[in-house]
């Protein structure tokens, strides 16, 4: 058997369901319990600096 269709049955049948698997094993982890004040810790961040901007590079030189 040749390596382009070695690979090809191989990325057919079982890589197919590898990427399946890691594409579930990613959604699990996204609503795991306990992730929540992550994402909300990630949600917030547009909205840190609300009373004042952050400071630039310049001022804290």
């Amino acid at each position: 058997m040749e390596t382009y269709s070695f690979l090809r049955e191989f990325a057919d049948s079982w890589m197919l369901l590898v990427l399946f698997c890691f594409f579930v094993a990613v959604i699990l982890w996204v609503v795991r319990p306990g992730s929540n004040k992550t994402h909300r810790d990630s949600a917030d961040i547009p909205f840190r600096h609300e009373d004042k901007p952050a400071e630039s590079k310049e001022a804290r030189q």
